[in-house]
């Protein structure tokens, strides 16, 4: 599965970047996503979501409802399958915007998802 990780930090305690290292454990194809980072657990950093380049499946959330919102548009050219906002990251107008365009969206953490078999 291809999996974008949107707001991937590079410091080793955020969520987020365990996150990109427990997706690439799992098998996943991983697509860490931040402006100001290159590289991460030997993947390549993306600038945005419109960087990727490759069909993207779920998109995992990171950012702060503001900074996801502003991103809306990136998110419709991606045309993930699902969005996951996990805590903090809560976004309910656009997870509400991104449901009417047919992605399923749920507020839940990816970790907790990957180390239960619910991802």
């Amino acid at each position: 599965m291809n999996v974008a990780v949107l707001g991937a930090s590079a410091n080793p305690e955020r969520y987020s970047n365990q996150a990109v290292a427990l997706l690439k454990a799992k098998g996943h194809t991983v697509f860490p996503v931040h402006p100001a980072v290159t590289e991460l657990h030997g993947l390549k950093v993306y600038p945005s979501l419109a960087a990727i380049p490759a069909a993207v499946d779920t998109v995992t959330v990171y950012l702060a409802a503001d900074k996801s919102s502003a991103l809306a548009a990136d998110f419709r050219q991606a045309r993930p399958k699902r969005v996951i906002f996990n805590p903090g990251a809560e976004n309910p107008a656009l997870a509400a915007s991104l449901e009417q365009d047919g992605c399923r969206t749920l507020e839940a953490c990816t970790l907790v998802m990957l180390h239960t078999g619910q991802f």
